[in-house]
């Protein structure tokens, strides 16, 4: 009976709805083209998940935080094109780069944190704006071109694979998901993040800090951004300063597509990696089939809205439940 009931949570549980959809959306995919799940699509969809996932984690973070940050595109730009002059233009070794990069992700979330939890703009409009502060100081950097790379052992960060298959970008992404997913569900600041989410009001009146909570939060995603960035610029072999704008979104819905509320409180880790996995095999399906690039924007959008309106819903119900158990 336990075994039973067991797998009946199981099937009803959003993860195993997400995975059966997820498996769908491939079988389609690879019905119309059945180079889909070609070794070299598959390692494909591998790399776009590594990006995405890399940003997405500490989005994913903020988000179960009660926050948000809608400058993470640009701050992955920003960490590829510094990580790109660190190497090429000021001759500093690549892991000192690396680390240099990922310490000034981290001070523009310190930045936006500032901004939100001590000056108290909307986390909407003050990561805009920062968003649109950092573009410019990367077009005027780079006059709108990419950064080369020339140093070989910083571009196999980039081209290391096993099997040819799982590169470096994905394992350190997978790995990522891994360890925040241990923090968020087996620590104590774990459940300080659900707590200053679901209810901030109730959080501080518990003894927590939640503007502490969030400038954590919100360092922990401008460090991973520019991480991810960094990465994105290995495997280009140049900084780019356009190349991870709009990532962002894809963090987000891929972060709401596995459970993450946006309004905070809510989510996991697994879910956010399948719901990248879905992201990014419905986005490399588009392509696969020859789908013209602007349906593949409205496509996109589409899957957005559709995740946020599962969220609404999910939200209502959560709130029904706690008001019934209030009663």
């Amino acid at each position: 009976m336990e075994n039973m009931s067991a797998a009946k949570r199981l099937l009803r549980s959003k993860l195993f709805s997400l995975a059966a959809v997820t498996a769908v959306v491939v079988l389609i995919f690879y019905l119309i083209r059945r180079s889909y799940l070609g070794v070299d699509n598959i390692r494909g969809i591998l790399n776009s998940m590594s990006l995405s996932g890399t940003i997405g984690v500490g989005m994913a973070c903020l988000l179960i935080g009660g926050g948000v940050d809608l400058a993470a595109g640009a701050e992955g730009c920003f960490g590829g094109v510094m990580v790109a002059l660190l190497i090429s233009k000021a001759g500093a070794p690549w892991p000192v780069a690396l680390v240099a990069v990922i310490l000034i992700g981290a001070a523009i979330g310190a930045f936006n944190a500032f901004l939100i939890n001590v000056l108290n703009f909307m986390g909407f409009i003050a990561t805009i704006g920062v968003s649109s502060m950092l573009q410019g100081i990367i077009n005027i950097i780079t006059k709108a071109r990419n950064i080369s790379i020339s140093d070989r052992g910083f571009w196999s960060i980039g081209t290391v694979a096993v099997a040819n298959l799982f590169t470096l970008p994905f394992m350190i992404m997978a790995a990522l998901v891994v360890v925040y997913g241990i923090i968020l569900s087996r620590t104590r600041f774990g459940r300080t993040v659900y707590m200053c989410g679901g209810n901030r009001r109730a959080a501080r009146l518990s003894g927590l800090n939640p503007k502490k909570i969030s400038t954590i939060l919100y360092i922990n995603c401008g460090a991973l951004a520019s991480l991810g960035g960094a990465i994105l610029a290995a495997r280009m072999h140049s900084g780019s300063p356009k190349a991870v704008l709009g990532s962002e979104l894809d963090a987000i819905t891929a972060a709401v597509l596995g459970g993450v509320s946006f309004m905070g409180g809510a989510g996991n880790m697994g879910g956010c990696f399948i719901g990248l996995l879905l992201l990014c095999s419905f986005n490399n399906g588009l392509i696969s089939v020859k789908l013209a690039s602007y349906w593949t924007i409205v496509a996109q959008g589409v899957l957005l809205i559709a995740a946020l309106i599962a969220d609404y819903f999910n939200v209502r119900a959560r709130a029904r439940e706690l008001k019934a158990a209030g009663a």
